[in-house]
């Protein structure tokens, strides 16, 4: 018989005499992507490629540091670029709804600004001024005054004519009136009128018709005597305006006399401002001197030109690298925001505010990818900005038809940037299948790995280790801590030959170390700290397993750990709750009968097995039959199943097992209860790997301590398995002492001769096997079986 495994081979320790340090604090920092080679080979191609649409996609687990490295990359990616351009949005004087934007060189942006303050200050004193001195008011009250008298002498011309006729003009509240008089200029009464003969009274009807006429005519000219009063007098205020206005925008047109955009927008200005003079001119002055023009006036007529300064780079050295954390459809293509003015919402272009893509417009924006596609329409419109190369920003109510009213328009700006999104595989596998667009625009994937060789890279994990120590500014470690939280490294692997990189477990590993250490007043973290870091987390978290196992030693779940018994088997499973796994021993029986070569899954008859289990049953069926009924009749029907399993059963892990239990029940050979078994097996008998393989051994070890161990207990594994093996301290040392062993078979032989200690014989070139081999009595079960049926078939006939 095989021996079990050396205790040397359950588990891989770390060799501290590689580590010439006392504490961590010796050791210098290093990347932290350490072993990412693919993924920053990935990022660094994808940043530098100029070419759109190669934006980058990291994908990788939650807790892999994949952000953390992402932003170092591209850090110092950044900084070996130029700062880009700053952005400006301005009035459009002649369509106020859709805002103009202008680009200027790094910095010079915020100097408009400054400029465009400073003439406003300039404008806001010399404009008033210039319209409240003695000049201006003596010209208007001499245009004033020339339309007054020019409408006066008219008046006064009418009226002597008038009483040349014996009549006068009276002014009423409704307007002028004509009224006849006596020699006495007295106005004549209705009744002395009466009194007068009738040709005194045609003659006066008639000089008062013909007065009336007259004077209608006249005061049809009236309003166009006072429109050009009002154009003498808007010219006189542009004239004056444009005394006061003309040198300073004239110094501010010299400044920038090679940047086209902004000359034309000063052009306007210039413009603007003299078709607008009467919102310059205080209240009172209008109120006086203009008393026939209107009155209202805006609350700030400067405001219209400001400059709206959006993206200001003056003050970076280098491209911008921008992370989003709350990349929601405005958060990305910013927004125009509003007031409440009067009832109602009004907005402008001072207003206008920037998005994470105008902040990264020239770098990097990094957005996870979660949290972009929880967002209604972000994900959208994250992929329009990229394939139009502009920023448009829009209302989602607009875009998405929703609204109807007005609304500005920003003129859209050109984009330049790299994106980088980072999440889980699974997101990046689903838009790579079902958006056609994806791989047009992130045609590159970083694929973080999940683990690193631990060959000769124990060293650089300690110098990891050190540096997330000094990054979350906690006590260094010693020797034995690096050693241990290594160990625990290739544990959270499943491999002893890998280390993990899933950076938040262990910078918790870390943290709560340091928090042990603290609490024993350790200056340096020992080994001790670490361990009891591990065994308090996983006593925070094993409640549910100490029931299962609380169950299992009260006999309500029945599990035998000594003894032998035909058709029953233990075998071995794993549940994870959360980040918490452990193995969970299952009791396996099988029954065989005369039948027409079927294996019965009672799992997935009722539904409760999963595909891969009911893949493992037919494999292991296949292999019974070609085994032993190569040139014979199968005459078996064969019953599986899961004992007081009430759930779903899934994986192929257990079809050594099950394989096992069947064979057992067929040669009427009794199987150990004191060992358990894992493993798949294929077609041809060989056993295959199996997942969480520490885990189960735990799991039954756990088993056999609580009913007490019988120096005789233990776990058969895969072969292929034990260079994964990194088992709990306890373990080794039962191992060491002869109380527990673990086994690794290669076939379904070994298996079997570890389960029943005969030994599992070997075919002979006429397919037969030694009688008292367990295949020989699995081979005359079958022969048996089918002389039964040949009998039956006989007698049916």
């Amino acid at each position: 018989m095989k021996k079990a495994l050396d205790p040397s081979e359950l588990y891989k320790p770390c060799n501290i005499e590689h580590f010439h340090f006392k504490s961590t604090e010796e050791l210098e920092d290093v990347d932290i992507f350490l072993g990412q080679n693919r993924a920053t080979d990935s990022i660094q191609f994808g940043m530098r490629v100029g070419q759109r649409g190669y934006n980058i996609f990291a994908l990788a687990p939650s807790g892999t540091g994949k952000l953390t490295t992402i932003q170092q990359l591209v850090k110092q990616e950044a900084a070996q670029q130029p700062a880009p351009s700053d952005w400006c949005y301005v009035n459009n004087f002649s369509a106020q709804a859709k805002p103009k934007a202008i680009k200027f060189a790094s910095g010079k942006g915020k100097e408009f600004q400054d400029d465009m303050e400073q003439l406003i200050d300039e404008l806001s004193v010399a404009i008033p001024a210039a319209f409240d001195g003695d000049e201006y008011r003596s010209k208007t009250e001499e245009i004033e005054e020339e339309y007054r008298k020019r409408e006066l002498n008219e008046i006064n011309q009418l009226r002597e004519e008038a009483i040349n006729s014996h009549i006068i003009l009276t002014e009423t509240p409704t307007g002028y009136a004509f009224a006849p008089v006596d020699d006495e200029d007295k106005i004549i009464s209705q009744e002395q009128f009466n009194k007068l003969d009738k040709e005194k009274q045609q003659q006066y009807q008639k000089s008062i018709l013909e007065l009336q006429q007259r004077l209608q005519k006249l005061l049809k000219k009236f309003p166009a005597w006072r429109k050009e009063t009002k154009r003498k007098l808007q010219n006189l205020n542009r004239e004056v305006a444009a005394l006061a206005v003309n040198h300073s925008i004239h110094d501010l047109k010299e400044k920038y006399a090679k940047h086209p955009e902004v000359l034309s927008y000063l052009e306007d200005v210039d413009d603007d401002i003299l078709q607008h003079v009467r919102d310059f001119i205080p209240h009172r002055e209008q109120q006086i001197v203009l008393p026939f023009m209107e009155a209202a006036q805006e609350s700030n007529p400067f405001k219209r030109y400001h400059v709206n300064l959006i993206i200001s780079n003056g003050e970076r050295k280098s491209a911008p690298v921008v992370l989003e954390d709350h990349p929601n459809y405005a958060n990305l293509l910013g927004r125009c925001d509003h007031q409440a003015y009067m009832g109602a919402l009004v907005t402008d272009f001072t207003m206008i505010k920037p998005g994470a893509l105008h902040r990264a417009n020239g770098g990097y924006l990094i957005i996870d990818a979660r949290k972009l596609l929880m967002q209604p329409y972000a994900w959208e419109c994250l992929k329009r900005a990229l394939q139009a190369g502009e920023i448009r920003i829009e209302s989602l109510e607009r875009s998405l038809s929703l609204v109807s009213t007005s609304s500005l328009e920003p003129e859209p700006i050109p984009l330049t940037l790299k994106v980088i999104i980072y999440g889980d595989r699974l997101i990046y596998y689903l838009l790579n299948l079902y958006d056609p667009e994806f791989q047009d625009l992130f045609k590159v994937p970083a694929d973080f790995d999940d683990s690193v060789d631990r060959i000769d890279k124990e060293s650089d994990y300690a110098k990891l280790i050190a540096t997330l120590a000094r990054r979350e500014k906690l006590r260094p470690f010693g020797p034995q801590a690096v050693a241990r939280i290594i160990e625990q490294s290739a544990r959270l692997t499943g491999d002893a030959e890998k280390l993990s990189t899933h950076l938040r477990s262990i910078k918790d590993l870390l943290t709560e170390s340091d928090y042990w250490a603290g609490f024993h007043g350790h200056d340096i973290v020992a080994g001790s700290d670490v361990q009891q870091a591990i065994e308090h987390k996983i006593h925070r978290l094993d409640r549910i397993r100490e029931k299962m196992y609380e169950n299992i030693h009260r006999g309500t779940v029945m599990i035998d750990t000594d003894n032998r018994v035909t058709g029953q088997i233990n075998g071995l499973s794993v549940l994870q709750l959360g980040e918490f796994m452990f193995g969970q021993p299952s009791r396996i029986t099988a029954t065989t009968r005369l039948g027409n070569g079927k294996v019965v899954d009672i799992e997935k008859e009722t539904e409760l097995g999963g595909a891969i289990h009911s893949k493992g049953v037919l494999i292991l069926s296949s292999f019974i039959a070609s085994r032993y009924a190569r040139k014979t009749p199968f005459s078996l029907t064969a019953s599986l199943v899961f004992e007081q399993s009430y759930g779903q059963v899934e994986g192929d892990s257990a079809s050594l097992a099950e394989l096992c239990v069947i064979l057992s029940s067929l040669a009427e050979v009794p199987l150990r209860q004191d060992l358990a078994i894992t493993g798949s097996v294929n077609q041809l008998g060989q056993v295959q790997p199996i997942g969480g393989v520490n885990e189960k051994i735990e799991g039954f070890f756990d088993i056999c301590k609580q009913k007490g161990l019988t120096c005789e207990q233990g776990v058969i594994i895969p072969a292929s398995n034990v260079k994964y093996l990194m088992l709990r301290w306890d373990i080794v040392h039962a191992a060491k002492n002869g109380q527990f062993h673990i086994y690794a078979v290669e076939n379904v032989d070994d298996a079997l001769e570890y389960l029943t200690d005969i030994e599992a014989g070997q075919q002979n070139e006429q397919g037969e096997f030694p009688p008292e081999s367990f295949n020989g009595r699995v081979q005359k079960q079958l022969e048996s079986f089918n002389t039964l049926k040949q009998k039956f078939l006989a007698k049916e006939k």
